[in-house]
């Protein structure tokens, strides 16, 4: 962490991410803080958080949205950047945030993420430059979304960067998978308490669309074999989220 103040606050929420919380800190080392809520690691996430100077917190997990909103609620600076444990800072992003706070033109600033999957890194399917509201005024931005799909929302003006962060998104396509069970489980339970619900134009339909729109249309073809198999497990996912909400209403 820098010695001369910058006014920024970072966070993150980790379990279990002995392997990335480390790169994840060290990018972070230019904020005048580094904020790291746990909701139960049983392996060195922690240990190494705090040996790397990191503020550790522990709150049992009540869902992505609340989890960053109590890391949000940690931070004392006036400025925020919010990563995740398998997100960096590149070098360029890091000097670009240096400066910006010096005199800051807006209240929120939406970052574009790089993603490396499988042995390459993601240029189309639409994840790249996918831009999201990571650095914003602690005053003015509040986590929104729905679970597992958070966003913050600015009350203010925003500004896109083009220095990009890192995404080291999935270890390989096993890890792929189990993150899609888990996170359409949490989508497809949300919507049914909020008294959405499923159809077969969700179940068929819409999975061919998110498939030929990634594909085709945001030129994910162009990413070769990866490309290929992010839309289709992206198809995948719409799929499964509907099918458990169908589940959930008992239809099927």
């Amino acid at each position: 962490m820098t010695n001369s103040s910058i006014g920024l606050s970072a966070t993150v929420i980790t379990k279990n991410e002995e392997n990335k919380i480390a790169d994840c800190i060290a990018s972070l080392s230019f904020a005048d803080e580094i904020v790291v809520v746990d909701c139960g690691s049983s392996d060195s996430t922690v240990k190494i958080a705090k040996e790397m100077g990191a503020k550790v917190f522990f709150n049992e997990w009540p869902g992505h949205v609340q989890q960053k909103n109590f890391a949000l609620d940690l931070a004392s600076k006036q400025w925020v950047l919010s990563l995740d444990a398998d997100e960096r800072v590149s070098l360029a992003l890091r000097e670009k945030i240096i400066t910006l706070l010096e005199n800051p033109k807006a209240d929120g600033y939406a970052i574009p993420r790089l993603v490396y999957y499988i042995n390459r890194w993601i240029k189309h399917c639409g994840w790249f430059p996918a831009r999201k509201v990571r650095l914003f005024k602690r005053s003015k931005g509040r986590w929104a979304g729905e679970n597992p799909h958070d966003n913050v929302e600015i009350n203010g003006k925003i500004k896109n960067l083009d220095e990009h962060m890192y995404h080291l998104s999935f270890d390989n396509i096993s890890d792929h998978l189990k993150t899609i069970n888990s996170f359409t489980g949490i989508a497809a339970k949300e919507r049914f308490i909020r008294g959405k619900t499923s159809s077969m134009f969700n179940v068929l339909i819409r999975p061919v669309a998110t498939f030929i729109k990634m594909y085709f249309v945001k030129l994910g073809i162009l990413d070769g074999r990866p490309g290929l198999i992010i839309c289709f497990l992206s198809a995948y996912h719409v799929f499964s989220k509907y099918v458990k909400l169908m589940e959930m209403e008992r239809k099927l």
